[in-house]
């Protein structure tokens, strides 16, 4: 049995991005995340996957957790009022999180126990009717939502919400959780995983990685210290933080800067990770002023702590460092293909033969965007 007592900077996280939008199962990403197994402890692992469900692609996928049915049905209820379901079904799953050529063996091997005791796990795709959108825009109203059911509806939680993706999370290592959501059976473009380590929050299943809100999807490895700070500043914005875990400011940090004030991605990474002020002041004149302004505006958003996370999303993959770089991220290409992950190891599992590999500088982000015309 492995012991993870003294495994330093623990946590591990890794993208996988087709800029041409070319989609690829699970399996990659498994054994990507697979390969960094003692960097967690078994007690969270997840994925975040996009271009799953071409099918709906126009309709909000809605995963949800349920601690029983009776969460399940006020939830339903609470649907039915405020969505249009078109389609509702149980997540697919592998009971016990074990298929041949994955995991077989490691149990005995380690003394890991397969995946047991889920939450109810239920999707529903739906559509926003046209009535509730009169002073609000759609996205803005699926916001509401997610924070009313995650706050107000007692043993639901919705794990994910934006349209042709999903979150899939839960209690165990990474790798198990990917063959217990049966990830080698989906399609997807962008990638993230996430396995945890966690130090001072509680493993459950809501909490695991990846948090969403609509198409935004973060992992993270790390601690978020300004966590209190954060979630001060978002609350006057309507976001309700209820996960019990410091990565969910994070999520909500960037739909508040590139949703509703409209920031490029590339100034919402340097208001999260701003430089020093004596960085600050050696910069050119213009970028100076910039910098200045969004420190000034969104003091309250800045991160403090160690942290490297990649940020998902519908249109691309980001990733990036606290200022000082005190957790790891390596990036990686090859063709079409955009690589990020805690260890250059777990990129070289999956492609040997890289054209670029190197590691970020701290608080610069690496961005990785669909071409142009790909749906």
């Amino acid at each position: 049995m492995r012991c993870n007592c003294y495994i330093p900077s623990g946590c591990s996280v890794s993208g996988i991005m087709s800029e041409s939008g070319r989609r690829q199962d699970g399996n990659a990403i498994i054994k990507s995340i697979a390969l960094m197994h003692d960097r967690s402890n078994g007690l969270g692992g997840g994925f975040a996957a996009y271009g799953i469900y071409p099918r709906y692609s126009d309709l909000y996928a809605f995963h949800l957790m349920f601690d029983n049915i009776a969460a399940k049905e006020r939830c339903e209820e609470y649907l039915k009022d405020m969505f249009d379901i078109v389609r509702d079904e149980e997540m697919p799953t592998r009971p016990g999180g074990v298929y041949e050529g994955v995991t077989a063996g490691r149990y005995e091997e380690e003394g890991v126990q397969p995946i047991t005791d889920p939450p109810i796990l239920w999707r529903y795709f739906m559509d926003v009717p046209e009535a509730k959108t009169r002073f609000v825009s759609d996205r803005e109203y699926v916001v509401g939502q997610v924070m009313e059911i995650n706050s107000e509806v007692e043993g639901a939680f919705v794990a994910s919400s934006g349209k042709n993706m999903g979150a899939f999370k839960g209690v165990g290592y990474p790798e198990d959780i990917g063959v217990f959501y049966k990830l080698d059976e989906y399609k997807a473009y962008i990638w993230t995983a996430h396995g945890r380590f966690p130090t001072n929050t509680p493993g459950w299943w809501g909490g695991a990685h990846p948090f969403c809100l609509l198409d935004w999807s973060i992992v993270h490895n790390g601690e978020i210290s300004s966590y209190g700070i954060n979630k001060r500043y978002l609350e006057p914005f309507g976001y309700r933080l209820e996960l019990r875990t410091d990565t969910e400011v994070v999520a909500y940090l960037f739909d508040l800067l590139v949703r509703r004030h409209k920031l490029p991605i590339e100034l919402a990474a340097k208001v999260l990770a701003s430089p020093f002020w004596e960085d600050i002041d050696r910069m050119p004149d213009r970028e100076r002023g910039i910098t200045t302004a969004l420190r000034q505006v969104y003091g309250g958003a800045l991160l403090n702590g160690p942290f490297s996370i990649i940020l998902g999303h519908s249109r691309g993959m980001v990733g990036f460092n606290d200022r000082i770089k005190l957790r790891p991220m390596t990036c990686a290409r090859k063709d079409d293909m955009l690589y990020m992950s805690s260890e250059e190891s777990a990129i070289r599992e999956i492609a040997p033969d890289l054209d670029e590999v190197w590691s970020p500088r701290a608080g610069t982000p690496v961005i990785g965007e669909l071409d142009e015309g790909v749906a």
